[in-house]
């Protein structure tokens, strides 16, 4: 049995080796469809909807207008709207449906996914591949002896929180605007 600290290293070390084989040219796409779309809404499922959660948080503190799918006040989705889609497998159906929907309304579709292939990545009009091991997932990426989809839905985290200082930092957008974005009611 390892403890704490032989887990903790684990899950570090996979993470360096997603990271490693990562550089702009991997997110550069979303990022700048990111900072040009004014609407985006996004989804994901279990724990990668938590990450993707997490990012729609952050892209109204950047000023978006941004809409997590599984909100009852979501609006409509059409034309001109980002449309962020996490489908680490690159097919869930309940994914699938809500691209296939987007898609007909005239959305632009980003797909983060760690497969080569699937529905939804099929179907993007621009594909982020993240490069580690997801829940159900088959392709070329960094293996990992987490549980699930644990390598994938931790490096998801990082990586949204990545292009969202990159955004901010090229968008000119100040921390303290962030700041001054972010939910005073708590």
């Amino acid at each position: 049995m390892t403890g704490f600290k032989e887990k903790a290293n684990l899950a570090m070390k996979e993470l360096q080796e997603v990271f490693e084989l990562m550089d702009d040219s991997y997110i550069r796409e979303l990022l700048e469809a990111v900072k040009s779309h004014r609407r985006i809404f996004t989804i994901g499922a279990g724990r990668e909807g938590l990450s993707t959660k997490a990012f729609a948080m952050r892209l109204t503190h950047l000023g978006k207008e941004s809409h997590w799918i599984w909100d009852d006040t979501t609006p409509a989705l059409g034309t001109g709207d980002l449309l962020i889609a996490v489908c680490g497998p690159g097919h869930i159906d309940t994914i699938d449906q809500v691209v296939r929907y987007a898609k007909g309304h005239g959305a632009v579709i980003a797909v983060i996914s760690a497969a080569e292939s699937g529905y939804c990545v099929e179907q993007a009009d621009i594909v982020m591949k993240l490069p580690a091991a997801a829940y159900r997932a088959s392709g070329k990426f960094v293996e990992t002896k987490q549980p699930m989809g644990n390598l994938f839905e931790q490096a998801l985290f990082i990586v949204f929180d990545v292009i969202v200082m990159m955004a901010s930092e090229e968008m000119g957008i100040p921390e303290a605007e962030m700041v001054a974005r972010h939910r005073n009611i708590e």
